[in-house]
């Protein structure tokens, strides 16, 4: 349970910070409404659970037939995150909106194109395979089920910090705008996080 709840608190972080995802979630809520920021998150979400299928399965056959594989696959992940880190560091905090060009497009548009940009980018499958083999949580429940869990969870935590983001796009984006410090705040948060859970995967 320990295990669930630092994962739950590291997905929450993360979900939080600026990211294409999210500002992308934002801006489509600002300019044609919350319910179709929530059929992006859907599609986003959806996206999520194909690559949780990718990582469960392939980990979990390597943990089987080689645990030193599988340190190798831990140690990488915590490198990775912390190349994250340092790349999150390099990079301008000032949160970037604009609201300029978006196209009006049904829920089901939002839905699939958020599915899309979410399956097609092989960085959230790297992304979970350096984060989730760090938080298996249980020595009964096989290594499938326990990626399904850790998937479940960071797609519900995701949804609904999305869904709270789409909801009140409207007062986050002025907060934004008018509060540059902000975007410093979340900058070092993702730092600190990325950083914190390749500690947590090394130990």
């Amino acid at each position: 349970m320990d295990i669930l709840i630092s994962f739950v608190l590291a997905v929450s972080l993360l979900a939080i910070s600026p990211g294409p995802d999210n500002i992308f979630v934002l801006m489509q809520s600002v300019v044609h409404g919350k319910k179709y920021g929530i059929s992006t998150i859907a599609g986003l979400m959806s996206g999520c659970l194909v690559h949780t299928t990718f990582v469960a399965f392939g980990v979990s056959t390597i943990i089987k037939e080689n645990n030193t594989f599988f340190l190798v696959i831990k140690l990488l992940g915590a490198i990775y995150l912390c190349f994250l880190s340092y790349k999150v560091f390099k990079s301008d905090a000032t949160i970037t909106m604009t609201t300029q060009n978006i196209q009006k497009k049904t829920l089901f548009q939002l839905f699939k194109m958020g599915f899309m940009m979410n399956v097609l980018n092989p960085k959230v499958t790297i992304f979970f395979l350096a984060l989730f083999p760090g938080f298996l949580f249980s020595n009964e429940l096989s290594t499938v089920v326990q990626f399904y869990v850790l998937g479940g969870v960071f797609i519900l935590v995701s949804f609904v910090i999305f869904s709270t983001i789409a909801i009140l796009g409207g007062s986050i984006s002025e907060r934004t705008q008018q509060n540059k410090q902000i975007g410093i705040w979340l900058k070092w948060m993702q730092i600190i996080v990325f950083i914190g859970i390749a500690l947590f995967i090394l130990i």
